[in-house]
């Protein structure tokens, strides 16, 4: 923030998947971010992803590790207490940004209710776009609304 040419009343934070839970990250860590677009972010609620039988594709290190270091999982509420230090959902209540959020109903690596266990957690002014149809992909029009949004800087 304190970068010569650096407005620190209009910065904003932006990404998808990974890289909308950093966006989300970023912002309970930095109050000075002003605005935040995360589109299905990653890193949610791991528990319920361990619940619904997803630990595949990007999850998939939840099921190895237990295969390899707990198989008969002895230590998992001690595990999945320790990546709740790291669950996006758990930080989303520290954003002070307007925040646009965009869930994709239909994705397979950051299920719907994972996206919304951060959403549902925001309490800063918020607006969302659900797209039923579209699984991890960047859903038509989401970029424009991204736009709009950031030029409101």
């Amino acid at each position: 923030m304190a970068m010569d040419g650096v407005d620190e009343t209009r910065v904003g934070a932006m990404g998808g998947s990974q890289g909308g839970a950093l966006a989300l990250a970023g912002a309970a860590l930095e109050p000075r971010i002003a605005r935040v677009v995360s589109l299905h972010p990653f890193l949610c609620d791991y528990k319920r992803v361990w619940e619904m039988d997803l630990a595949v594709d990007a999850y998939s290190e939840l099921k190895d590790f237990f295969r390899k270091f707990d198989p008969q999982h002895k230590r998992e509420d001690e595990i999945f207490k320790k990546l709740g230090y790291i669950d996006v959902q758990h930080h989303a209540a520290s954003i002070a940004a307007d925040v646009l959020f965009g869930a994709t109903l239909s994705d397979t690596i950051c299920p719907p209710s994972t996206q919304f266990a951060a959403y549902n957690k925001i309490r800063a002014e918020k607006s969302i776009e659900v797209y039923p149809d579209f699984g991890h992909e960047p859903p038509p029009g989401f970029w424009d609304s991204t736009f709009n949004f950031m030029m409101g800087l």
